[in-house]
């Protein structure tokens, strides 16, 4: 039975929809299982991804399993409610645990929710990707999902203060299609599939976002190649 992770949604939609009243809008909800595992992979732009990245899963009626690192299970407040949920621990230095146990969990038939960026993308583009992600949907023969959201990093991300009272503020959650796996794939090879996929989902959403910068001050939020003043990528001889 869920006893925790229902009562927090309905707490988390009560926040999203009658006290911020956030614009929220979900696309491409019919590439979630209505049942068995998946790996839904998401793009990374703020704390709040978690809890906007489960929202696109509940048309599907489903309940996301994120894989979070340890030290929130740690926290005497969150950690109670992440072990509730069945959230994934995950310690950086022991990390074939929290992948035996996303594995397990996918073969139960479980949704595993994974940031393959692994930190927040402060340029607000797809960092290069772990293989995780990847490497998970193979050995669990399950689908892997693609998902882009945008909007909730104006309420808090990194290098600038939370603005959690923000109200008003339109988010847009679009799921792709199942990342397609040919029967020689290699992580590597699905893994650079899905950032593809990843930074066309984003670009879409990022396009279609409804709200502009208020002024010149206000253009924090949008990546470099949109006009924005979010710091450019690391190019990639500087990630090597």
């Amino acid at each position: 039975m869920e006893l925790v992770y229902p009562p927090v949604v309905a707490l988390a939609k009560t926040v999203m929809f009658r006290v911020l009243d956030n614009k929220v809008t979900v696309e491409g909800a019919e590439h979630i299982p209505a049942s068995g595992g998946a790996v839904l992979a998401s793009n990374h732009a703020s704390y709040l991804d978690f809890i906007y990245c489960g929202f696109g899963a509940q048309p599907a009626r489903r309940l996301v399993r994120f894989m979070a690192k340890k030290q929130v299970f740690d926290h005497r407040i969150s950690g109670p409610l992440m072990r509730g949920m069945r959230h994934i621990p995950v310690d950086r230095k022991a990390g074939t645990a929290a992948f035996r146990h996303a594995i397990d969990s996918l073969r139960a038939g479980e949704i595993v929710g994974v940031f393959p960026e692994a930190t927040i993308s402060e340029s607000f583009t797809v960092k290069g990707l772990k293989s995780g992600a990847a490497r998970m949907a193979l050995e669990a023969g399950v689908p892997l999902i693609p998902m882009a959201v945008w909007g909730p990093h104006r309420l808090w991300t990194k290098g600038r203060k939370k603005e959690l009272t923000k109200r008003h503020v339109p988010v847009i959650i679009k799921i792709g299609a199942p990342v397609a796996v040919a029967p020689d794939a290699t992580p590597e090879t699905v893994t650079a599939t899905l950032k593809e996929r990843l930074t066309v989902l984003l670009d879409e959403v990022q396009r279609a976002y409804p709200d502009k910068p208020s002024g010149p001050d206000d253009t924090w939020w949008l990546p470099a190649h949109l006009g924005g003043t979010a710091p450019l990528p690391p190019s990639p001889a500087s990630t090597i």
